[in-house]
């Protein structure tokens, strides 16, 4: 039972920690802008990431997670590898 407990724990820890996905301004707009394809445009993910109150905590999720894809915290994948390139 108490390995049951254990795997309780931690999913709700998991959740309490995503719980700033609920908050993002990318989760009331269209998905497809913060994952264009090879090419284009990142501007308009970018520029609702800028008032985004939790732009800080999604680019440090994108950072833990190794997120390879798409616009992150207000950068693309590009620039969340010269960051951890310049933090290493």
């Amino acid at each position: 039972m108490s390995d049951q407990r254990a795997e309780l724990a931690a999913l709700v820890v998991s959740s309490e920690q995503l719980s700033w996905q609920e908050r993002a301004l990318c989760a009331q707009t269209d998905p497809e802008a913060f994952f264009p394809e090879k090419g284009g445009s990142t501007r308009e993910a970018k520029r609702v990431c800028l008032s985004c109150e939790v732009r800080s905590e999604c680019l440090e999720y994108a950072l833990a997670h190794d997120e390879r894809f798409g616009i992150w915290g207000g950068l693309s994948e590009r620039e969340r590898r010269r960051l951890k390139r310049r933090t290493a």
